[in-house]
């Protein structure tokens, strides 16, 4: 049977990670899972809760790990991302950030077209849905804004290619030589996806904004910076240097 491998970067979230592993532990998924959690250097006590979290709970979920970044190594979510990536070892890959934003409960949806091999990618879209959602206006804005520069460079539509909820196939995503340290990860994984012959999908999830006050951690310099990782991701960078050892099933 397949498994996925649910990569779950951490920093700073003590006052959020009781809820949000509680809620994935709970949330349905179809397929065996294992937990990949990485700890990026945080200060305010979620190292311990996670120990402590993952020594109460570990036997329930056969493949939970807990990796602890050290404090002397450089930090940020692409680089948390990028080591756990390379620890898994299930047949699918995704990312599950560490706050409520997103809903555990929409993997099952976003997973079945892989196991029906109808997908490579599969993107958790916060804007694609039928009803109204209402969003943080600054972020919306410049969520859309970089997601149509993505589309207009790498030329995969998506509308919303900033989102924390996208599917791997491991042999795809593994392959990739990633190199943002921080929420560059997001465009890069993007513009990598383009490059090959991936099958890409996009279906809609929840999502629950939340403001820096109750922690977000993206500000506006990450959005400066995305304009240059996409012009160097989508434009810089060709395909043998974004790919080492690229399976021939994705080759274009």
């Amino acid at each position: 049977m397949s498994t996925l491998s649910l990569i779950i970067p951490v920093h700073n979230e003590a006052g959020h990670l009781p809820v949000v592993l509680n809620r994935i532990r709970d949330a349905a998924c179809p397929i065996p899972r294992e937990w990949i959690i990485v700890d990026d250097r945080s200060t305010d006590g979620s190292t311990e809760l996670l120990r402590d979290w993952v020594a109460a709970h570990g036997e329930e979920e056969a493949g939970m790990r807990l990796i602890v970044r050290p404090a002397t190594a450089r930090g940020g979510k692409g680089l948390a991302i990028t080591e756990g990536i390379a620890q898994a070892t299930g047949d699918f890959i995704m990312v599950q950030d560490a706050d409520l934003e997103y809903d555990p409960a929409d993997i099952p949806a976003l997973l079945q077209p892989l196991l029906d091999d109808r997908a490579d990618v599969v993107y958790g879209s916060r804007f694609r849905k039928d009803g109204h959602q209402v969003h943080r206006t600054f972020h919306y804005l410049v969520n859309r804004f970089l997601t149509a520069l993505s589309n207009l460079f790498s030329g995969i539509y998506l509308s919303d290619m900033e989102t924390c909820y996208k599917l791997f196939r491991a042999d795809l995503v593994q392959s990739m030589n990633l190199r943002s340290e921080r929420f560059g990860v997001e465009v890069e994984l993007t513009a990598y996806v383009a490059k090959v012959r991936a099958r890409v999908m996009e279906l809609p999830v929840s999502y629950f904004p939340r403001t820096r006050l109750s922690g977000k951690k993206i500000n506006w310099r990450d959005g400066v910076a995305a304009l240059w990782h996409l012009v160097h991701f989508n434009v810089l960078t060709d395909a043998d240097t974004a790919f080492e050892q690229l399976p021939e099933r994705y080759r274009p």
